[in-house]
């Protein structure tokens, strides 16, 4: 299996859209989307960094495409110690919302590569991020708005959310659900021409 120019190529292990759409805005078009099916359940004293690396590291170990270029990332939202949920409730996202409201939070994402020849690399990376005191109106817009459904930590800073973000120090791609600068330099370190 050849990519395009002969090289060997691209599979993201992501059913994530913006995860694609991070790659494209870098010239970088996976020649396939392959998403694994892991369990994402935090262990018992798991910190926030190691979740988002052991999940993006699962993920990667998940997927198996030989003489492929192998990518898989996931995203944890931090209070603390505390890992929030990938929603999937409206009542979760509220939890969410009213936990993030005025305080600030760490991003973790954590990036998995593998080369063709089985060498990997991965990585966390993290953002820290102040939001504003939310009222009761902004957040049962946002909840109305629907953004919140699957995202972790229950907001999406790439939508609506963008306006609570009173500072950000980090990667903002990285937030979105792919540090780029981060994944293209690993992509780089194992071979694939860039």
């Amino acid at each position: 299996m050849t990519g395009p120019s002969g090289r060997a190529p691209l599979v993201l292990a992501s059913a994530s859209p913006r995860r694609r759409d991070l790659l494209r805005q870098i010239g970088l078009e996976p020649d396939e989307i392959a998403p694994t099916d892991i369990d994402e359940t935090e262990r018992p004293g798991e910190l926030p960094r190691a979740l988002a690396l052991r999940l993006a590291e699962d993920k990667l170990a998940a997927a198996d495409h030989a003489g492929a270029f192998v990518l898989a990332s996931d995203t944890v939202v931090a209070v603390g110690r505390r890992s929030l949920p990938k929603t999937e409730t409206r009542e979760d996202a509220e939890g969410c919302l009213r936990l993030l409201s005025g305080r600030n939070h760490r991003v973790y994402t954590g990036v998995a590569v593998r080369a063709p020849d089985g060498r990997e690399s991965s990585r966390v990376v993290e953002t820290r991020i102040a939001f504003k005191r939310l009222s009761d109106q902004e957040i049962a817009s946002y909840l109305n708005s629907g953004e919140w459904q699957g995202k972790a930590g229950g907001y999406g800073v790439q939508g609506r959310a963008a306006a609570y973000v009173i500072k950000m120090i980090g990667s903002y791609t990285a937030v979105v659900g792919l540090p780029v600068y981060e994944t293209r330099q690993m992509l780089m370190g194992l071979g694939y021409p860039v």
